[in-house]
């Protein structure tokens, strides 16, 4: 093909692949919308009349258990298992599923199957899991679409420890996979795999300044590196990130604990190899691969030789049977540095008697040495892990217990309420991590209700506003917060600045009341409040309308509410009310977009909630900026005509704030913040406003307006399908 041919190519060269320019590549310092619409329906192939939740209870679930514990000792001969036993690694695969996740914002984890995807499919701390996915994939086939590769991966590591003789603490059916990356989350701005950590942290001797909303201390790994502090073994250092890193996906120093040594009583690292031999992971691995990476030269990376880690080696004596041996070896023992033969740090034991170490892999008759990581010994020294060691020691039954607890919260943290578990062996217990919520009542008479809160003398904007501060902590990506349970009026709900204390407390002394005399649940009466608050707007616009309701919220107690977990959802700004508690990296825009997305709502949605919050005089603290309206309290479409009328120009006045002026008498008509500027400045935005500031609109953004103000409302009610 000479350079003519190439000219005539049918196909835009690098526009079907990641080396064309986009445009975020030509302007950088965009908005990219694109977070809000990452699972577009069209990705989807199972259509939009598919419900998992439905599929799934059809499945005979005792068979599937039984064809997964199968498969653990089924050894292929493309990729044989270690002892002939695949627990390890499945074991593993369900693990860094689920430890992505992290408390911050409730992203990652193992609940969509997102590890399918790049970046996580290709991680360095994933090496050889797509061998396991693929040994899963008979079972996948077999049962099609009722079987979700989120619950089936997770299942399999509760599978795996079930066939080495750990009585777990439950299983829950229910993960709906994605069929996209969730590539717009943010896993660090580091450009290079296993970049040195110290970019994540104000300083690296102090784990608590890493970077919000990380938890994983070096870009592609899940935890902490294995071999130490930014790859240099101190095992009192480690234990300090090791506490950090695991508070910020959810686990206290006990589960921590338990999740390290039950965790490393089973299975082995590999790095018995050269790592530098390993080809391409599987996103840069030629197309021949077939989604296969690090493909090993020596003996296809199989068993004896295979390299994953570099740390090569089993934590316990019998690898394949959940035991004691972890504390045995790691307290029975004195352990010196040492090298794998992958060149990677970790620890061997000194004099080390020959029936405490396991067998070879394929070769039953040699003994090969055991093996800890700094993270391990990291149990042993730290005082505290150490005392949580001991006592586990002393205690089989109570380990056990600990640790199968820990691992069901690991992979069932971002499952959402008990509510949702399908499946026989759902435990029934309420965890208080699963944010419970009582049963709510729907007998009451609504429209009681709604005449009361009329008659309260309550105003429409403490109304809509106190609604929409109860749904608006809801987050899509583990299904925490929402307006169910009320918890608003709980601590530390009830003192967060972003819920204006006094002005909260002075509205749920009304509201509450009517509760109590009318038998409806606090929760519900805070919502029908917000809605009727909506409807007196569009009526005040001139459209006669009812917001849907249903019943049935119930009303969370302290007792029912892990207060701290709850600090995570404190909304550092609100776009939608127009409020930022301070100056931050990131604009206002953009966090106006990271919480748009965690409410799980478009940017056609997030366009007209804001239009309208605006004109219903919401904003925090009652500020004016963005209330482009005389007719406040009306449902107009006034801040959309504003924003798009060419006789005003916008003028910065310093910060976050801009003036609105006449061009013609040169006065201050309105003034206005970044969030209310960018549905005009941004291209994709302004074309949503332009739709609503059209004459033909008004009685359109009344219909949409209630309905992107129900979906939110809505959001956590798991039991309306």
């Amino acid at each position: 093909m000479d350079g003519n041919d190439m000219g005539k190519c049918p196909v835009m060269h690098g526009g079907v692949t990641a080396t064309g320019t986009s445009v975020m590549d030509w302007w950088p310092n965009a908005l990219n919308l694109d977070i809000l619409h990452q699972h577009d329906a069209k990705t989807n192939p199972l259509g939009p009349d598919f419900n998992y939740a439905e599929e799934v209870r059809k499945l005979d679930f005792e068979a599937v258990k039984a064809d997964v514990k199968a498969l653990m000792t089924d050894s292929q001969d493309w990729w044989p298992a270690d002892w002939g036993h695949y627990g390890g690694l499945m074991i593993r695969l369900a693990w860094h599923s689920a430890g992505s996740y992290r408390l911050a914002d409730g992203r990652g984890g193992g609940g969509h199957g997102n590890i399918r995807f790049a970046p996580l499919n290709s991680w360095p701390d994933n090496g050889n899991l797509d061998k396991a996915r693929r040994l899963l994939w008979p079972v996948k086939k077999k049962y099609g679409n009722r079987l979700s590769w989120a619950d089936l991966i997770l299942l399999a590591g509760n599978m795996a420890y079930e066939s080495m003789g750990l009585k777990t603490f439950g299983f829950s059916f229910g993960r709906e996979d994605i069929w996209h990356p969730e590539k717009d989350t943010y896993w660090g701005a580091e450009k290079e795999w296993l970049a040195p950590s110290d970019s994540r942290y104000e300083s690296v001797e102090n784990p608590a300044t890493m970077e919000n909303p990380l938890a994983a201390v070096q870009m592609g790994l899940i935890y902490v590196n294995p071999e130490g502090v930014n790859g240099q073994p101190d095992p009192i250092r480690t234990a300090a990130q090791v506490r950090e890193t695991f508070a910020r996906m959810a686990m206290d120093d006990e589960e921590t604990a338990a999740l390290t040594c039950g965790g490393h009583t089973v299975g082995k690292a590999h790095g018995n190899g050269d790592a530098g031999l390993l080809g391409a992971e599987p996103e840069a691995a030629g197309i021949e691969a077939q989604g296969f990476g690090w493909i090993n030269p020596s003996l296809d990376g199989k068993a004896t030789n295979a390299v994953t880690s570099g740390i090569e080696g089993a934590w316990t004596t019998h690898p394949t049977k959940w035991d004691m041996g972890y504390f045995k070896l790691l307290f029975g023992y004195e352990w010196e540095l040492t090298k794998s033969p992958a060149g990677a740090n970790q620890w061997r034991p000194i004099d080390i008697r020959e029936e405490d170490m396991p067998v070879d892999t394929t070769d039953p008759s040699k003994r090969v040495m055991p093996m800890m990581t700094d993270a391990d010994m990291a149990m042993k020294m730290d005082p505290t892990y150490r005392a949580i060691c001991e006592k586990f020691m002393a205690d089989q039954a109570y380990f056990e217990d600990c640790f199968a607890r820990a691992w069901f919260k690991l992979t069932h943290r971002d499952l959402g309420p008990r509510s949702r578990y399908i499946g026989p062996d759902a435990p029934q217990e309420d965890l208080i991590w699963q944010d419970p919520i009582p049963a709510g009542r729907s007998g009451y008479d609504v429209a009681a209700v709604k005449a009361r809160i009329a008659d309260s003398g309550l105003s429409l904007s403490d109304m809509v506003a106190t609604a929409w501060d109860s749904a608006r902590t809801f987050r899509g990506s583990d299904l925490r917060g929402g307006a169910n349970g009320a918890r608003i009026r709980l601590a530390p709900q009830k003192d967060w600045e972003g819920n204006e204390p006094e002005r909260l407390a002075r509205v749920l002394s009304v509201l509450e009341p009517i509760a109590v005399a009318t038998g409806a649940s606090v929760a519900d009466v805070i919502v029908l409040a917000g809605n009727l608050g909506v409807e007196q707007a569009a009526r005040a616009a001139g459209f006669d309308i009812e917001v849907p309701f249903a019943p049935g919220r119930g009303d969370a107690t302290d007792e029912m509410t892990d207060a701290a977990s709850f600090d995570v959802l404190e909304p550092l700004a609100d776009g939608f009310r127009n409020w930022v508690k301070k100056d931050y990296a990131v604009s206002p825009e953009e966090l106006l977009l990271d919480r748009t997305q965690l409410m799980g709502l478009t940017a056609h949605e997030m366009t007209c909630l804001v239009g309208g919050m605006r004109v219903l005089g919401t904003n925090h603290g009652g500020t004016a900026h963005g209330v482009f309206t005389d007719r406040v309290g009306a449902l107009t479409t006034d801040f959309f005509t504003t924003l798009t009328d060419m006789s005003y120009r916008w003028e910065p006045v310093g910060g976050n704030l801009y003036n609105i002026v006449s061009r013609k008498s040169g006065e201050v008509v309105h003034t206005a913040t970044r969030v209310d500027l960018v549905f005009g400045s941004n291209s994709i935005l302004r074309a949503y406003a332009e739709v609503y500031a059209q004459d033909d609109a008004p009685a359109k953004f009344v219909r949409d307006f209630v309905a992107a103000w129900v979906k939110v409302m809505n959001a956590d009610r798991f039991d309306l399908g």
